[in-house]
C-alpha cells in the first residue's frame, strides 16, 4: 500500500496519467464525432434507401386499379383490393426489411388520409379506438411532415417517428396516373429496432476503436513520460548527492533543451560548492592548527596528543570504510576534541594532586564549552558531536549527556577509543604512561562497558598489524 501510494506521487506517474488523460478526452471527441458522422450517414443512407425502395414500389401500383377499391371493410374482398394486395407483397417479400408497405389516397379533411390497401392490417376485434388499416379508416397525416410531402415527390422521415404502429422510419413516394397527377401514396416502414440494431454496430466498432486508441495512447504516453521524467530524475538524483556532501557527482543528461542546460548549471553549481568547500575546509583547518598550538602552549602534557589521536581515529575510520572525504574532515575535526580546555583553569588543568569532586565537574565542563567554541564556525552536528560526546560511555555512563550505544556519535565512539589509548600510553601530570600492553589489556577489559565493542576490536587489529 506505501508502495503505491509512492508511485502515486511521482512526477513520471503524475505526468503519465495527465498525457493519458489528454490523448483519451481527443481520442474520445474524434470517436464522439466520428460516431455521429457515420450515424448520421448511415441514417441519411437509410432514408435515401426507403425513398428509392418506395419510388420502385410504385411502379408496380397500377393507380387506376387502386382507385376502384371500395373504401370499406368490404372492400378487402374486392378483385382490385387483391390484385393491389399480390403487389405489394410481392414488394414486402423481395424486400425483407420492409415491416409495413401501404397505400393511402387524400380525403376533404385538411391533414387526415385514409388506407386504400394494407397487407398487413392490425385487427383486433374492430373494437373502436384501435389501430387498423382496412380500406376507409382514417389516418392522421399531418402529425408528420415528410410524410405531407408524399404527394409532392419521394420523401422520408428526418427522424424516428411514433405513431399506433410503434417506432418506424419511413419513406413515401407518390402513386401517378397517366398524366403524371398524384392521386395516391405509397408509404414504406422499417421498424426502430433494424436502426437501433444498425447503430448499435457502428457503437461497437467506435467502443472498439476507442479501446484500442486508450492502450496505444498509454504505452505512447508512459514511453513520452519517462523520457521526459527521465532527466529530472537524474536531477533528483544529483540533489541528493550533493545533500549527502557529495560535491563531485556530476550528472549526465545530453541534448540541447532546457533540462540539458538546468543539468549542466548544476554541475557548474556543484563545482563552485565544491572549490568553495575546499576553501572553507583549508582555512578551517588553519583555524583548527591555530588553536591546538594555543591549547599545546598552554598544557604541554597535551602537545602531539590531538595529532595522535586524529591518526588513531584516521586509521580506524579508514577500516571501517567511511568515504575518504568525511574521514578527512573528521581527523581534522579529531585535533578539536579538547578544545574546550581552553576554558579550563590551568590550576585546574594543571593539577598533580586528586581532583576534588567539584573539579571533576569542572573538567567534565570541556566537552560542552569545546562544542559551544566551535558551534558558531561549524553548525554540522556531525561534527560538533565529535567535540561533545567523545566521553559518553557505551553504557550510558559517560558524560555530559549520559548516551548509550547506538545513540553516541559513531565519530565520537572512535575518538573515545583513540583518546583513551594515547592517554594511557602518555605521561600526565598525575601519573606516569602505561605501557602498550596494559593498555590493550584496558580496553579488552572496558570493551562493551566503556568502549563501542567493534571499535576496539578494529583498533585492536590495527595494533596488532602495525605490531
Amino acid at each position: 500500500m506505501i508502495r503505491l501510494s509512492f508511485l502515486f506521487k511521482r512526477f513520471q506517474f503524475k505526468m503519465a496519467w495527465a498525457m493519458i488523460l489528454s490523448m483519451f478526452f481527443v481520442l474520445s471527441l474524434c470517436n464522439l464525432l466520428v460516431y455521429k458522422f457515420s450515424a448520421d450517414a448511415q441514417f441519411n443512407d437509410i432514408r435515401e434507401k426507403l425513398m428509392m425502395l418506395a419510388q420502385t414500389a410504385v411502379l408496380m401500383v397500377d393507380s387506376n386499379t387502386l382507385l376502384t377499391v371500395p373504401l370499406n371493410r368490404e372492400g378487402v374482398n374486392s378483385t382490385p383490393y387483391q390484385i393491389i394486395l399480390e403487389k405489394l407483397k410481392e414488394i414486402k417479400k423481395v424486400n425483407p426489411q420492409i415491416k409495413y408497405i401501404y397505400t393511402m389516397i387524400k380525403t376533404q379533411q385538411e391533414g387526415i388520409w385514409q388506407f386504400v390497401v394494407d397487407p398487413d392490417p392490425v385487427i383486433q376485434g374492430g373494437r373502436f379506438g384501435e389501430p387498423t388499416s382496412f380500406p376507409g379508416d382514417q389516418y392522421r397525416a399531418d402529425r408528420f411532415p415528410e410524410m405531407m410531402k408524399a404527394f409532392d415527390g419521394p420523401s422520408a422521415d428526418k427522424k424516428l417517428e411514433i405513431d399506433e404502429w410503434g417506432v418506424t422510419l419511413s419513406g413515401y413516394a407518390p402513386i401517378r396516373d397517366s398524366q403524371g397527377k398524384a392521386m395516391a401514396m405509397l408509404g414504406v416502414d422499417i421498424l426502430a429496432d433494424n436502426i437501433y440494431a444498425m447503430q448499435k454496430e457502428v457503437q461497437k466498432r467506435v467502443l472498439f476503436v476507442l479501446f484500442i486508441a486508450g492502450i496505444l495512447s498509454l504505452v505512447l504516453s508512459m514511453l513520452i513520460s519517462k523520457r521526459i521524467t527521465e532527466p529530472v530524475e537524474k536531477l533528483v538524483e544529483g540533489t541528493r548527492h550533493i545533500a549527502s556532501g557529495n560535491l563531485k557527482y556530476q550528472v549526465k543528461i545530453k541534448g540541447d533543451d532546457e533540462i540539458s542546460e538546468l543539468a549542466n548549471a548544476f554541475n557548474q553549481m556543484a563545482q563552485s560548492l565544491d572549490e568553495s568547500r575546499r576553501k572553507l575546509m583549508s582555512y578551517l583547518y588553519a583555524v583548527v592548527r591555530t588553536l591546538v598550538r594555543i591549547l599545546e602552549v598552554r598544557d604541554h602534557y597535551t602537545r602531539g596528543h590531538s595529532e595522535a589521536v586524529s591518526i588513531y581515529a584516521g586509521k580506524i575510520a579508514v577500516r571501517m570504510g567511511f568515504p575518504p572525504e568525511r574521514i578527512k574532515l573528521f581527523k581534522r575535526m579529531t585535533l578539536l576534541h579538547d578544545i574546550g580546555k581552553l576554558g579550563i583553569k590551568d590550576a585546574i588543568l594543571h593539577k598533580k594532586d586528586k581532583l576534588t569532586e567539584e573539579e571533576w565537574i569542572i573538567i567534565r565542563q570541556h566537552t560542552i564549552i569545546g562544542e559551544n567554541i566551535l558551534k558558531p564556525v561549524l553548525g554540522r552536528e556531525e561534527l560538533l558531536a565529535v567535540v561533545r560526546g567523545h566521553h559518553e560511555r557505551y553504557d550510558g555512563q559517560g558524560y555530559p549527556d549520559k548516551l548509550s550505544r547506538e545513540q553516541i556519535s559513531i565519530f565520537a565512539a572512535i575518538v573515545a577509543v583513540a583518546d583513551a589509548y594515547h592517554a594511557m600510553t602518555s605521561n600526565r601530570a598525575y601519573r606516569p604512561a602505561l605501557s602498550k600492553e596494559k593498555a590493550i589489556d584496558e580496553l579488552r577489559k572496558n570493551r562493551g562497558s566503556q568502549f563501542h565493542p567493534q571499535i576496539v576490536d578494529v583498533f585492536l587489529q590495527i595494533l596488532e598489524e602495525e605490531e
